[in-house]
């Protein structure tokens, strides 16, 4: 083993050890995907001295890798079991996907950026194969790919869109950190009556997604 790769497995053990079992993430799946998964190969070259830090990631455009911790809660209360149909929205550079993956989920990643989709592909072909990246705006899901039974939102946002509703099986369920006040809380949202019932699970901090904003009003 050279020493580089040495230094990236104490980093990764560290990381689970430190960052994501201390923090109530106990599903085992989870935890051995993010001992196993190279995290290093998913941020930008000049960023990779910070793979696993406890930390967000810039990688332009306004867009953020979110730290291992929030990945780890997300696929915690994502609950994702095995064959289910997985939808990553603002997938970024995959590894979330590739996390939700390895617990068994048939996973399609969604991304807007070409250079974000590039980087995800190129990651994903080592780690996570199996998992296909799609284009699209986030904002409009992946309605020719329906129906989902888990729909993971990786970045904050201001409104969930009703749109998602009718991707969802009967029994699906939305992961996402919705932003209330200022404050990022990640939700369970499940279809009702055509739009969304949520449930705040947690507080949790994340840079925000493009294109989720509140339709404007206008007052006279």
């Amino acid at each position: 083993m050279k020493e580089k790769d040495r230094d990236f497995r104490t980093a990764r053990a560290l990381m689970v050890d430190c960052q994501v079992r201390p923090n109530n993430i106990v599903d085992d799946r989870i935890v051995t995907a993010m001992r196993t998964l190279r995290r290093e190969r998913f941020v930008p070259p000049a960023l990779i001295g910070q793979a696993y830090s406890d930390a967000e990631l810039p990688l332009g455009e306004g867009r953020t890798m979110p730290s291992p911790l929030t990945i780890g809660r997300l696929a915690s209360f994502a609950a994702v079991r095995p064959g289910e149909r997985v939808l990553v929205i603002g997938a970024n550079t995959g590894y979330g996907a590739a996390v939700l993956a390895a617990c068994g989920g048939a996973v399609v990643a969604l991304e807007s950026s070409a250079d974000l989709r590039a980087m995800a592909t190129a990651a994903l072909a080592g780690e996570a194969p199996e998992v296909r990246v799609l284009a699209g705006r986030l904002s409009e899901g992946a309605p020719q790919h329906t129906a989902f039974d888990v729909i993971v939102i990786e970045g904050a946002i201001d409104v969930l869109p009703t749109a998602l509703a009718s991707q969802l099986t009967p029994q699906g369920r939305v992961i996402a950190i919705v932003r209330q006040r200022g404050v990022g809380r990640i939700v369970r949202a499940e279809v009702s009556g055509g739009g969304f019932a949520q449930i705040v699970l947690a507080d949790c901090q994340a840079g925000p997604l493009p294109g989720f904003s509140p339709a404007q009003t206008f007052a006279f």
